[in-house]
């Protein structure tokens, strides 16, 4: 289709006191996997409800696959596949009763769900255990298992809400490559994920959204470069923290960003090791003497940093407790 595959302009969502989303606009085009990165409670899930038709925003406009969500719901969900945070099985049946019960929710004949579900399971690798209870899968076939049922529609547009959250490293490898095969294949993916890696490994472009906000959006090659390049980062005991602080604040002209739960200090490097340099000479007329000090390229987790004072992957600060505005970079 000519135009965004995915778009949404304006959209507002209040849960009581909480606005949860806050004027959200996104919009991408097919044929990539699109990343939504931020922290749990950030507004992910809920702009995933939103253009999933699960829930009706208090203002603004959604589209999947040129389908207003609002005015067409019921043609909107024949476009898409969701596979939400946690595995939506049943424990009683067997996988393959599980994939077959999804294709006929979604209006297949009998036996078109059940050639369907044989097609995806043996995709996605499932078929040795398509004939047992899904009790006795492990968490990560579980998630496998929701994949599969989020494909047997052959949905033009996949909603994959957080889908390697509490799942061991090789079942998350896994699901990244069958991830990179659906996209290969023509599917359109949004993924949120609160893993800086994930996004930078799979997606085209990242959104990153905070407080029910999206502060920045492009490639992550793009949002990196924001930062300016390399980036000086350094430990010292708690004792002389302020001081360094204080001290590097002379060497960028802005106060460093620091992360309590590393301990970890980190300072733009726009000058490579130049910068560096400069921090060596800063901290030695103060007679500081870093733990650790080491010049490396940005991550996602800088830029996540840069923009809101925190990691995406900080769980002790949701929306509803952080009335800031946060940062935008450009």
């Amino acid at each position: 289709m000519s135009g965004p595959i995915v778009e949404a302009e304006g959209v507002v969502k209040t849960f009581g006191p909480i606005r949860a989303l806050d004027g959200v606009d996104i919009s991408f085009e097919a044929g990539i996997i699109y990343g939504l990165l931020g922290p749990n409670g950030a507004g992910k899930t809920t702009l995933i409800r939103v253009l999933t038709t699960l829930i009706r925003p208090d203002a603004g406009t959604a589209r999947v696959a040129g389908i207003d969500v609002l005015a067409d719901p019921t043609a909107a969900r024949t476009k898409m596949g969701l596979a939400g945070q946690f595995a939506a099985v049943d424990d009683y049946l067997t996988g393959r009763e599980n994939v077959e019960m999804v294709g006929r929710l979604y209006g297949l004949s009998r036996g078109d769900a059940r050639r369907r579900a044989a097609e995806v399971l043996e995709r996605i690798g499932l078929v040795d255990a398509a004939d047992r209870p899904v009790r006795t899968y492990s968490g990560g076939m579980r998630r496998r298992l929701d994949l599969a049922a989020s494909m047997v529609g052959r949905p033009q547009v996949l909603f994959l809400d957080e889908p390697t959250t509490g799942i061991d490293p090789r079942s998350r490898i896994d699901i990244w490559n069958l991830i990179q095969d659906l996209v290969a294949d023509g599917t359109t993916i949004l993924l949120t994920t609160q893993y800086l890696d994930e996004a930078d490994q799979l997606a085209a472009r990242v959104a990153v959204i905070d407080c029910g906000r999206v502060i920045t959006e492009g490639t992550p090659s793009e949002l990196k470069d924001k930062l300016g390049g390399a980036v000086v980062e350094l430990t010292v005991t708690d004792d002389c923290r302020d001081q360094t602080l204080a001290a590097l604040a002379t060497v960028t002209g802005e106060q460093p960003a620091y992360e309590p739960s590393t301990k970890k200090i980190t300072v733009p490097a726009p000058d490579g090791a130049r910068t560096l340099m400069a921090v060596v000479r800063s901290l030695d007329s103060s007679e500081i003497v870093p733990d650790d000090i080491t010049l490396r390229k940005p991550t996602l987790d800088d830029v996540f940093l840069a923009l809101t004072g925190h990691h995406a992957e900080d769980q002790t600060q949701t929306s509803a407790t952080k009335p800031r505005r946060p940062r935008r970079i450009r």
